[in-house]
């Protein structure tokens, strides 16, 4: 009998003790053990809101954390994604976005660093998305552009995100749209989007910014040829790197050309007069920088004072909801039964019993 009550007290004292756990957890106690009173917000939607919250008040963990949420291709994620994007786009912030562009080797990384230590110097807060070519066979990426930008990596006013491309059209990673709201919730002042290369297919940055650098290096006759012209078109900005030392002539002559070319394209109406325009500047002696700034800072309240500045994000969320709504479908044909009828339609069409066009039919009527 006596360690039957031992056992009796021994049951009742763990209990207080769990009942006291639960009280301090902010659960709340009940007669009956199984019945007990939870939060409404519980799980995912609390930790999101939880979260969105930290970015609103500039912490950088929260942020990192974000961008790789946003940047996951699991379908929990996207879903906890697109709820912690809704609960900060209440806060309505914008920053001024910046995309940049060049050939490999001119010197892009080296630009952004000079030009974002000047940016922070003046107190402005500086968010950089550099993307990274990733490797058609294996889809990794090295993701060096922090090494490479050393001292603005140390500047407490700046915050540095490498991300892969993925192989994506125009080597902007697909969720770069998604990293940079993230950005401005946190409160940035500046988001400047570094892409991969140059090309026909890298206008599509311009639907990210809301101004276009061309990043160049001096060249002339048959290198001016090989800048695409859809890009030309595109940019806002050319700056011709490297403008110093014994390239400094050189420099100054390409950056004429540039801007003789310039003045033969079509008028935009989102552009002032001079614009678009070509200068020249020095990232390694940071020469032109502050100039070059003056010029964006100009750009961009003229295009405001017009009302271009919200027109332009109206057309770019047009844009990219098309853009949504295609990679959905594209998706529901990488699921196993998709695949599955998409081989046997093969190998009807491989065998001639069935035409391209009507094997593509019957493959679009099974995924609506």
């Amino acid at each position: 009998m006596q360690g039957t009550e031992d056992h009796q007290q021994h049951i009742q004292s763990n209990n207080l003790h769990l009942t006291g756990f639960l009280t301090a957890l902010g659960w709340t106690n009940h007669p009956r053990r199984r019945q007990v009173v939870v939060p409404q917000k519980i799980g995912v939607e609390m930790e999101m809101d939880s979260l969105g919250d930290r970015i609103l008040n500039g912490e950088r963990r929260a942020l990192a954390r974000a961008i790789t949420l946003v940047e996951s291709g699991r379908a929990d994620h996207r879903a906890q994604a697109v709820e912690l994007l809704t609960h900060l786009a209440q806060a309505g912030r914008q920053s001024l976005r910046i995309g940049l562009s060049g050939t490999p080797g001119v010197g892009k990384s080296t630009f952004i660093e000079s030009f974002g230590m000047m940016l922070t110097a003046q107190g402005l807060r500086v968010a950089v998305l550099a993307v990274d070519p990733s490797s058609a066979r294996s889809g990794g990426s090295i993701l060096g552009d922090k090494t490479r930008m050393e001292r603005l990596s140390r500047d407490k006013n700046a915050f540095i995100r490498p991300s892969p491309s993925q192989n994506h059209l125009g080597g902007v990673a697909r969720r770069t749209r998604e990293a940079i709201a993230l950005c401005e919730a946190a409160d940035f002042d500046v988001v400047l989007i570094e892409t991969v290369g140059v090309g026909q297919s890298e206008t599509v940055v311009a639907e990210l910014s809301d101004l276009f650098l061309l990043l160049l290096a001096p060249a002339g006759g048959d290198e001016l040829q090989g800048v695409k012209r859809g890009i030309m078109e595109m940019a806002d900005m050319i700056l011709v790197n490297k403008a110093d030392g014994d390239l400094k002539a050189a420099a100054t002559r390409t950056c004429a050309d540039y801007a003789g070319a310039l003045r033969l394209l079509r008028k935009r109406p989102q552009d002032p007069e001079t614009f678009p325009k070509a200068m020249t500047v020095s990232a390694v002696e940071e020469h032109g920088l502050e100039h070059a700034w003056e010029e964006m800072q100009a750009l961009t309240k003229w295009r405001r004072d017009n009302g271009h500045w919200e027109a332009n994000r109206a057309a770019q969320a047009r844009y990219w909801f098309g853009q949504e709504v295609r990679h959905s479908l594209l998706a529901r044909l990488d699921t196993a039964q998709a695949k599955a009828e998409m081989e046997r339609l093969n190998t009807e069409v491989s065998q001639g019993r069935l035409s391209p066009a009507l094997a593509a039919e019957q493959m679009l009527a099974g995924l609506s």
